[in-house]
Formats: structure tokens, C-alpha cells, sequence
């Protein structure tokens, strides 16, 4: 492109040829009003809010619109411009309510801020004002959309970001109004964006209408604690509790956008059951007791449980979502008492080529190239269901680019997908084979003879053709295994030959982990086999399969209720009920962990805590806590920390988790791939394989599961139904009502 010059209220300025004004105005500094206008979304131009004065041109224009051209003069302070920007906010509030003292967006509304700059202090109309009925967008959006000024950002956020059409205008002129066109839920798993989006009061979040007003909030910046992106958000308090969570912008990473599930999540922090008393189990009644006799009977306990059946009889189990500091304390604790069985891969079930995963699980590229990819290979990879923010980056890619997929189930994306091989989960490994094997007849004499003769007997589909040509000749091009791949029955044989059609087509590889902190579970060692940054260890403990299907005398659970975060749902109830121990530090006095566990540690959640999350492109993000822990609770390190001290463990004298993390990070830097597993050809691939039972996006985590408003959406409804069968369940046992006369009733 170009570069032109151009005047703005007489100061000079250089800008690429097809720049609109207001853009090179934002970048020099130069306010001008807008209302439509989003860098984020097309050019509307129908709020006319932004008209500017540009010599030689008889009327005003609106900046928006209107691109710049070499030797254009443009004055936002003229007569010309003030009074037609005057005319508009005039305009704009004539059916405007007077309701600011009791709006949700006062303080921060922009029609405010520019009526206070624009507006006239007497309306000169005396004309009934308009008034539009209010919809019911579902439980996450309050509306009111006489308040509404149709400036059209939220139904251009669906069509163009999400690619899902849930808003639309009906009517023209004064009888338009903005909503959806059948009464319905929104469902889109990023609609509350449009609260963000939304220049006026009429979409506001409706968990935290009323709560506060926006010059009573402090931010605080934080890193999601649901996603393995390391999104960035702030935590809006007051008085020491959350009232909201919006984005924070970091174009590298989450641009300006953030899901529902990081938005809402913060519910359950405020109006769940809290753990805000550390308690021990008397005589099957829970008792409130004093930390120090909580810590003293932990410590108690798990010695018993060493010293009748050794080191191996414990086990620890953590939430991939648990901070870095946390992760490197407990598997640290645990190897200081001799035992390597500890894990934080909750939802994996094959371990077999585990000593051959990289550092730490990865993409091989950025966030933001997904964006401009030529070619991408889904293969398994729900995005909607597990990384929605991905979905929409990888939306973008597909204006140029190609978007194909292998998947055990039905893709819900609002994009092109081009070839979409739809096949059962045991036939995952086949079809990557025929992909393979594609590329290994394309570059016939350049593969080495084992991947030769691994693949000789597999002839590619002509689908596995075009997806093997596609990530061969383009030169932006990559493979995503997806969170559900990872959880499939033989994962280690779908990666080995994801890393292989990555290698032999030269296209880029990702996986797509569980959890905000997965790459910090490996770095930190929380694992069976690896000691920290990789290192093997030279006794490898019990993975989470054989610790919940096998059971051990004693648990020790890091922030999870493993029979509903794991794979082993079933096998994991068995096994914690019939164990003699289980220390659970958790945040939620709720669920059944009230059943099997033993001792409640109460610790703080993400917005309560210090810590540091790695995400899949590597960045190590920390965060501080934003508002005080309730109750009694303590940060998990601190408490980890000291169970490390009583046990009479080396090297627990930390003063903060920042102590932990850098100490880790010396390491890390420190550190080569040396001890790290690389890359094996298997003698044979298995062929079949299962998957569990999928999670949905609000059942993922013990945070988002106690949203209320959350499990209120469509998306939400499957995990209350579940509940309610629970419930219905232990309701019969306790009652010895026959089933028959429930099902009846």
C-alpha cells in the first residue's frame, strides 16, 4: 500500500492509502465521537456520530467512511463539524429515556460521555418519546431496548465475528427495533460480548444488574482460568467481592474478546456453597476445626497411611486449571514423601508413548496466525465446545483459506469446513493413516523406508488426498488435535501421526489442552514420570487411570471432584469412597466430595490468588489476587507450603508464590530438551479405539458448574438435567422408594 499526507486540524500525519479518517485519527490521537463504529467490525456509517469537516467538500462526512487521499484537509473542530455532530446527538436523543440514575451503564455510557461534549442542556422537542418492549435474550443479557439507539454493533458482532445471526432490526425508521427474530436464547457460546460492544444501557449483564455502579469498581488484571489460551480479562470489585469479569485487550491473544464461560464463571464465587472453615469428618459428621489442627491431622493421617503401606499408598490428583506455583509444590511435597503418583491429566486414558510427549504440550505457531491460515486439519478438535475463541480466529482464515476436519461428531461451527470426514471414534487413527499415507506417495524416495512400509498397505480416500495436498503446498498451513483427540482411547498413536503428517507435509502442529494450565502441569512436573522441566524421573509413579481404577489408601485432591473432572467417573467414586483418607483442598463446600472426603482444606479461587498460568504458545502469564479470600481460605501454595514444613521437607521456606515461580523459571531457562522424550515410530499402529463421555463447555471445571446463570443457557441445561437425575437418584436410595413409582410420579 501507499502512504499518503494528510492534515488533521493542521498538524500533519502519514497514513496507508485506503485508511478511513477515523482510524488514522485514533492513531494520532485525535478524538472523534463515534457510536457504530467498531476497529473490530465493518463500516455501518448509520449513527453519524463521526461527521468531519474536509475542505473542498460542501458537507460534513462521516469519518468512518470516508478514506483518506493525499494533500485532505481535515478539521473535527470547525463550525461545519461541531454543529453537525451537535445536529446528530440531538437527533439521537429524541427518543432517548431520561433513565441514567437508575441505568446499569451509568458512568460508563458513551452516549453520556458524548452528550456532556455535544448535547444541548433543553431538549427542544415535546413529543411523546417512543417506547420498545424489553426481549428475553436468556439468563446472561438484560435488555432495554428503549434505550437503544440502533447503531447495529451487536447484530454486526454475530453475523461478522461469530458468523451465527441471533440479532437483527426489524421495522424502519422510529418503529426499528434491535433484537432476535423468534423469541429465543441467545446461544452462542461469546454473546455476552455484545454487553461490551453495546455504546448505551440497553444490553447490559443481567448477574450483576444492580450490584454496583461503575465508579464504585477497581479492576484488577487476570488471566482466564477455564482456557488454555492465557486470555486475558480484568475482575471489576468492590468492597471485596467480584461484581463482573470483562476482557482485557491483548490483540496477540483474545484481541478484544472473551467466551461466556470466563465472563459469568465468577457467579459461583459469590453465591455457591464456600468452603470458608477448614473441617474434619468425626464419626461421618463434619466438624470446623483451627488450621493448625487441620494441618496437624493431615499430616497425621497421611504418615499413618506411609508408614502401613510405604510412599506408593498416596496420591495426588489436580485440576489442570491449578496455578504454576501450586503444581510445582505438590508434586515437590509428594516427591518428598517418596511417592511419584501424582497427575493433573484428569481426562486422559492412554499413557502408552507418554515418555515421548515434548516439554510440555504446545502449538508451533501463534494465536494470531490462525487468523491468516491457508490451510487448517481439524482432527477432533471441537472448538466451539472447547476453545470458542479459536473458532472465531480460525473463522477469519476462512475468507482465503481452507478449513477441513476428522471428527467422531457433528462440527456446530459457523464456517466453510471442506472435506468434512464425519467418521466413529475408532476409526480416528485410520483416516489419519490415509492422510499419512498420502503424503508419503506424494513425496515417493524422500521418507524414510520404515513410514514406507508403515503405510504401504493403506490406500488414501480421495478426501485424504485433497486434506494431505492442501497442508503440503500451502505455505501458511497447520494441524490442531483437539482437546477430545486428546482423550481418545489410543491419543498417543493420534498424536504420533498428527506429529508425522505435520512433518512430512511441513505444515505447523498444535494440541489444544484441557484447563487454563495444562503446559504449566508439565514444566512444573506434576506428573507420574517427569520430575520439573522435563527432567525423567527415575521411578515412575501411577498415572490417573490406575490411581482411580486401582484405588490407593490415600488422596490428596488439589482443587477437583475427580468423578465429575475425569474420564474415570465411576471408577473414581469407587475409589475415593473405599480409600482411608482424602484431603481435599477445595474452595466449595458442596457436592459429593462432602461424602468421601475426610479433610477440607478451604482455599482461595483465581480471583483470590496469586499464581502463574503457561498457555499453549508458552507464555507465562502471572497474576495477582484481586479481592481477599472468604472466610478462613488460603492461597493452595501457602497451604501446600506449610504441609511441606510439618513434614520436615527441604526447601519449602517460600515468602511468596512469586519466590515459587522464579525459582521454576530458573530452571526452565536452564533447562534443554535433552531429557525429554522425542518422537518414536511405533512398530505398528493399533487400529479402534473409544472416547468417554464428553463435557460440555459448562461442566468443564467445579467453577463454571456452579454458575447458576451459566447452567441456565441452552448450552447449560444438559448438566442441570444431569444434576437432577443425581439428585433424583440418591433421593431413591435414601428413601428405598421403588424406581417404578418414581418414574410413575
Amino acid at each position: 500500500m501507499g502512504i499518503v499526507t494528510i492534515e488533521i486540524d493542521g498538524q500533519s500525519y502519514e497514513a496507508e492509502t485506503g485508511s478511513m479518517i477515523i482510524e488514522v485519527a485514533d492513531d494520532a490521537g485525535v478524538h472523534i465521537p463515534r457510536f457504530c463504529y467498531h476497529k473490530k467490525l465493518s463500516v455501518a456509517a448509520n449513527c453519524r456520530m463521526c461527521l468531519v469537516d474536509v475542505t473542498n467538500l460542501p458537507k460534513a462526512v462521516p469519518a468512518c467512511a470516508t478514506s483518506v487521499a493525499d494533500g485532505m484537509k481535515i478539521l473535527t473542530q470547525s463550525e461545519k463539524a461541531l454543529m453537525a455532530q451537535k445536529s446528530v446527538m440531538e437527533f439521537l436523543l429524541i427518543n432517548h429515556p431520561l433513565d441514567c440514575p437508575i441505568c446499569d451503564q451509568g458512568g460508563e455510557c458513551e452516549l453520556q460521555d458524548v452528550a456532556m461534549g455535544y448535547g444541548n442542556d433543553v431538549s427542544r422537542f415535546s413529543e411523546g418519546k417512543r417506547v420498545v418492549n424489553d426481549k428475553d435474550i436468556g439468563p446472561l443479557i438484560e435488555t432495554d431496548m428503549t434505550r437503544c439507539i440502533h447503531c447495529t454493533r451487536c447484530v454486526r458482532f454475530g453475523t461478522e465475528i461469530v458468523g451465527l445471526r441471533e440479532m437483527g432490526a426489524t421495522g424502519r425508521g422510529e418503529h426499528m427495533e434491535i433484537g432476535t427474530f423468534v423469541e429465543s436464547s441467545l446461544v452462542s457460546e461469546l454473546a455476552g460480548n455484545i454487553i461490551d460492544l453495546c455504546p448505551v444501557g440497553a444490553l447490559t449483564a443481567k448477574p450483576s444488574l444492580f450490584k454496583a455502579r461503575a465508579w464504585e469498581l477497581q479492576a484488577t488484571p487476570s488471566i482466564s482460568p477455564h482456557d488454555c489460551l492465557g486470555t486475558n480479562l480484568d475482575i471489576h470489585h468492590r468492597r471485596g467481592q467480584v461484581i463482573r469479569v470483562v476482557p482485557k485487550e491483548n490483540e496477540s491473544i483474545n484481541e478484544v474478546w472473551i467466551t461466556d464461560r470466563d465472563r459469568f464463571s465468577y457467579q459461583s464465587l459469590n453465591e455457591s456453597k464456600r468452603l470458608l472453615h477448614p473441617m474434619i469428618k468425626q464419626d461421618g459428621q463434619w466438624q470446623q476445626v483451627s488450621w493448625e489442627k487441620a494441618l496437624t491431622e493431615t499430616v497425621e493421617q497421611l504418615k499413618k497411611i506411609i508408614g502401613t503401606h510405604g510412599a506408593e499408598g498416596i496420591g495426588a490428583l489436580a485440576s489442570p486449571s491449578s496455578t504454576l506455583e501450586e503444581f510445582y509444590l505438590l508434586q515437590s511435597l509428594f516427591r518428598g514423601l517418596g511417592s511419584h503418583n501424582i497427575d493433573h491429566r484428569l481426562r486422559q486414558i492412554d499413557f502408552s508413548t507418554q515418555h515421548d510427549d515434548p516439554m510440555f504440550p504446545k502449538i508451533d505457531f501463534s494465536l494470531a496466525d490462525l487468523d491468516d491460515m491457508d490451510a487448517t486439519l481439524l482432527v477432533a478438535a471441537n472448538l466451539r465446545n472447547e476453545q470458542p475463541l479459536l473458532s472465531i480466529r480460525l473463522r477469519k482464515s476462512t475468507r482465503y483459506g481452507r478449513v477441513m476436519a476428522i471428527a467422531p461428531f457433528e462440527y456446530q461451527e459457523h464456517f466453510r469446513i471442506d472435506p468434512y470426514i464425519h467418521v466413529p471414534s475408532n476409526a480416528l487413527i485410520s483416516n489419519l493413516q490415509g492422510v499419512a499415507a498420502a503424503l508419503v506417495t506424494q513425496q515417493k524416495g524422500s521418507v524414510s523406508a520404515h513410514l514406507t512400509e508403515l503405510f504401504l498397505n493403506v490406500t488414501p480416500t480421495p478426501e485424504q488426498e485433497t486434506i494431505a495436498n492442501e497442508l503440503r503446498i500451502n505455505e501458511h498451513a497447520c494441524i490442531v488435535i483437539g482437546q477430545t483427540a486428546l482423550e481418545h482411547s489410543l491419543s498417543g498413536h493420534i498424536r504420533w501421526l498428527g506429529r508425522t503428517i505435520s512433518r512430512l507435509s511441513g505444515c505447523k502442529y498444535g494440541e489444544l489442552t484441557p484447563g487454563a494450565n495444562s503446559a504449566g502441569g508439565y514444566i512444573a512436573g506434576a506428573l507420574p514420570h517427569r520430575t520439573c522441566v522435563g527432567v525423567e524421573s527415575k521411578i515412575s509413579g501411577w498415572t490417573t487411570q490406575q490411581m482411580l481404577q486401582k484405588g490407593l489408601p490415600g488422596f490428596l485432591l488439589l482443587n477437583t471432584e475427580p468423578e465429575l473432572d475425569s474420564s474415570y467417573r465411576e471408577s473414581a467414586r469407587q475409589a475415593l469412597k473405599d480409600s482411608e483418607c482424602v484431603v481435599a483442598l477445595s474452595a466449595f463446600a458442596e457436592g459429593e466430595m462432602m461424602e468421601y472426603a475426610n479433610i477440607l482444606l478451604p482455599t482461595a479461587t483465581f480471583t483470590e490468588t496469586s499464581g502463574t498460568f503457561i498457555s499453549i504458545e508458552g507464555n507465562w502469564q502471572t497474576f495477582r489476587a484481586a479481592v481477599p479470600a472468604k472466610g478462613e481460605a488460603r492461597p493452595a501454595w501457602k497451604i501446600l507450603r506449610v504441609l511441606g514444613n510439618l513434614f520436615g521437607l527441604s526447601s519449602f521456606d517460600y515468602n511468596s508464590s512469586e519466590d515459587v515461580k522464579l525459582k521454576l523459571l530458573k530452571k526452565y531457562e536452564a533447562s534443554t530438551d535433552a531429557h525429554v522424550g522425542h518422537l518414536h515410530n511405533p512398530e505398528q499402529l493399533e487400529q479402534g479405539g473409544e472416547l468417554p463421555k464428553a463435557l460440555s463447555l459448562y461442566d468443564s471445571d467445579s467453577l463454571v458448574r456452579r454458575a447458576r446463570c451459566l447452567q441456565q443457557t441452552p448450552q447449560g441445561l444438559s448438566n442441570w438435567r444431569r444434576d437432577q437425575i443425581i439428585k433424583l437418584t440418591n433421593f431413591v436410595a435414601a428413601t428405598q422408594i421403588p424406581v417404578k413409582e418414581v418414574g410413575d410420579a
